[in-house]
C-alpha cells in the first residue's frame, strides 16, 4: 500500500500548477451516460441456471450498484443476458431521485407485466434500488406489478429471494437499510465496459438531510468503504488495462475511514489512489461544497493524474433559500470556495 503522505501545507502563495502529462484524448464514453434516464443493460453475458436481464435507470451510482448485483447473481449460478426475450427474470435497478426516470420505470413495468400475462406467465419481475425502497408498498400490494422488491443495501439477498419467490409463488421483499453494508468484498462485474473507464464506489448513503432530497431515506445513512479495498479494486483495474476511474459517493468529500486509529479523509484517499499508477486518471462525483477542503484542492494541484474538474452542485444562489434547503453554506461561502480553488489550482474547471 502506498505510504500516507505528510499533511499538506497551505502555502503563502499559489502552488505551481502542473499540467496532466498522461492525458488520454479519446476516452470512449460509456454508452448511455449522455442521458441519465436512458436504461442501460448489464454485461458481459454469462450462462447459468436461470437467465437474468438486468436494466438500470438513473445515475452512475445505480450503474455501479448493477455491477455489484451482476456479480452476486453470477456467483450464485445465475446467468446474465442482453436479450430480454430470453430472460427468465427481468430486474430493473431504479432511481427515485429523478422523476423522469421513475416515470420510465413505471411505463416499463406496465409493458413487462402485460407481456407476462399474455405470453410468459413464468417470467419473474423485480425492482431494485431507490424506487424499490421508496414505493415498496405500491409495487407489491396496491399495483401488484412485481415479484421481487430489493432495496440498495440488500443485494446480497437477491439469490435467496428469487429462490423463495419461485418456490412460494409469492412476492419476495427485502428493503432493510444497513449502517454497515458497503459491498467492499464484492468484485463488480464491469457494466458494459469499454475497457478504459470504470466506476469505483467508495461510500454509500448520506447524512446531510437536505430539505428537498430523499437519499438518506432511500439509501440510508452515510458509511465509508475500507481504504485498502478501494485501493485493491483500483489496482486490479490498472492491471486489467483501465486508464480512468471515477470514484463515487452521494457526497465523496465527506469520506472518512478509521485506519488503525487514524482518520483517512477523502483528500488522503484520492492522493493514495493517484500513486497507484501515473497512467491512471482519477475523477470523482459528487461533491458537497461544505466538505470541499483546501487539502483536497492541494491534491488537485500536487497530483497530475487527478483531473482538475469538480462537480460542485449550486442548488441555489440565494442564501435564505439555501438555509431553507438546509444546505449549510451561504452564497458568499460558495463563491469564496470558487475563488480559493482557482487560487490553489489555476485553470480548474467546475
Amino acid at each position: 500500500m502506498p505510504a500516507a503522505r505528510p499533511p499538506l501545507r497551505v502555502p503563502d502563495r499559489p502552488v505551481e500548477y502542473h499540467a496532466m502529462t498522461h492525458l488520454l484524448t479519446d476516452i470512449p464514453v460509456l454508452e448511455g451516460t449522455e442521458d441519465l434516464d436512458a436504461p442501460k443493460t448489464a454485461g458481459p453475458e454469462v450462462s447459468g441456471k436461470k437467465a437474468v436481464y438486468l436494466e438500470t435507470y438513473g445515475c452512475q451510482m445505480n450503474v455501479s450498484d448493477s455491477e455489484i448485483v451482476a456479480s452476486v447473481l453470477r456467483d450464485a449460478g445465475f446467468g446474465l443476458t442482453h436479450n430480454e426475450n430470453e430472460a427468465d427474470i427481468v430486474l430493473l435497478n431504479t432511481c427515485a431521485i429523478r422523476e423522469n426516470a421513475e416515470q420510465k420505470v413505471r411505463r416499463r413495468l406496465d409493458a413487462l407485466r402485460a407481456d407476462k400475462r399474455r405470453n410468459r406467465p413464468d417470467l419473474k419481475l423485480g425492482v431494485l434500488g431507490c424506487m424499490a425502497e421508496r414505493l415498496r408498498h405500491k409495487l407489491l400490494e396496491q399495483e401488484k406489478l412485481v415479484d421481487l422488491v430489493v432495496g440498495p443495501d440488500a443485494y446480497r439477498d437477491i439469490p435467496r429471494l428469487l429462490d423463495e419467490s419461485a418456490e412460494s409463488g409469492q412476492a419476495a421483499v427485502n428493503v432493510q437499510l444497513s449502517r454497515e453494508e458497503t459491498y467492499a468484498d464484492i468484485a463488480p462485474v464491469r457494466y458494459d465496459s469499454n475497457g478504459v473507464s470504470a466506476f469505483v464506489s467508495i461510500m454509500r448513503g448520506c447524512d446531510n438531510m437536505c430539505a428537498f432530497c430523499v437519499v438518506p431515506f432511500t439509501r440510508g445513512r452515510e458509511r465509508s468503504r475500507p481504504v485498502e479495498s478501494i485501493l485493491g479494486e483500483c489496482r486490479s483495474l490498472v492491471e486489467g488495462g483501465f486508464k480512468e476511474v471515477t470514484v463515487l459517493g452521494q457526497n465523496v468529500n465527506s469520506y472518512r475511514y478509521d485506519e488503525n486509529g487514524t482518520a483517512v479523509s477523502f483528500a488522503e484517499l484520492l492522493y493514495r489512489i493517484s500513486l497507484i499508477s501515473p497512467e491512471l486518471r482519477i475523477r470523482y462525483s459528487t461533491s458537497h461544497p461544505k466538505d470541499c477542503s483546501d487539502e483536497l484542492l492541494h491534491v488537485h494541484a500536487e497530483r497530475p493524474n487527478v483531473c482538475n474538474y469538480i462537480h460542485l452542485p449550486v442548488q441555489h444562489g440565494n442564501t435564505d433559500v439555501l438555509q431553507r434547503m438546509r444546505r449549510t453554506y451561504t452564497r458568499d461561502e460558495y463563491l469564496a470556495l470558487f475563488d480559493r480553488a482557482r487560487t490553489i489550482v489555476p485553470g480548474i474547471s467546475f
